[in-house]
């Protein structure tokens, strides 16, 4: 199993770490970590994340079963996660020039370790809380995206995140983009304003 993919770039002054949804693997969001940083002034490392299960289906990763919800496996899933993270390098791209992006059931996870480590912005995509998920009022600014057509997750699962962060005083946003349960253009293109106007001087 590949543990993770690394874009270096010896420019990079700014980290964008990326997690996965069910079922797929690291290669999945590389493409929409290149197409959200591409056209910034300030130069991104991008490192994407493998889920460590094997999905049921014989191909891609799982950060812990789905179909049925195996919630028990969650805190051990983000334990896990949050050791890999914290192994990586962040000598040179400290952690408060590094963005935590997830995917589905990657968003999922990216909610969880902003509670853990202090990222300088989370954006989680066509996401969902878990059950007994508890934000801190001090957790990095949240960015939760979501197609109003979404058949897989409904968008009624990230009104929820909001309304628990914003019950946290947790800075938090919602943005609801016209698809399903995929990756835009009209969304790339917001996440990358969000990340200009937001994070970079």
């Amino acid at each position: 199993m590949t543990e993770l993919i690394s874009l270096n770039s010896e420019s990079a002054t700014n980290r964008l770490v990326l997690l996965h949804g069910w079922g797929a693997d690291a290669n999945d969001l590389l493409p929409f970590g290149k197409l959200l940083t591409h056209g910034l002034k300030d130069s991104f490392e991008i490192v994407s994340v493998s889920a460590p299960q094997p999905h049921p289906s014989g191909s891609g990763r799982q950060w812990y079963p789905l179909y049925p919800h195996e919630w028990e496996q969650v805190p051990n899933a983000v334990i896990d996660l949050e050791r890999r993270l914290n192994n990586l390098c962040y000598k040179n791209i400290t952690l408060n020039k590094t963005m935590l992006l997830g995917f589905s059931q990657g968003g999922a996870m990216a909610l969880e370790i902003a509670t853990r480590i202090k990222f300088k912005g989370v954006f989680a995509i066509s996401s969902y809380p878990h059950p007994d998920w508890k934000p801190l009022k001090d957790i990095p600014p949240i960015f939760l995206y979501h197609g109003n057509m979404d058949q897989v997750v409904p968008k009624e699962a990230s009104q929820k995140s909001l309304d628990i962060l914003l019950k946290n005083e947790a800075k938090s946003e919602l943005y609801l983009f016209d698809g399903g349960h995929e990756l835009t253009i009209d969304l790339i293109d917001h996440c990358r304003g969000k990340i200009k106007e937001q994070f970079l001087s």
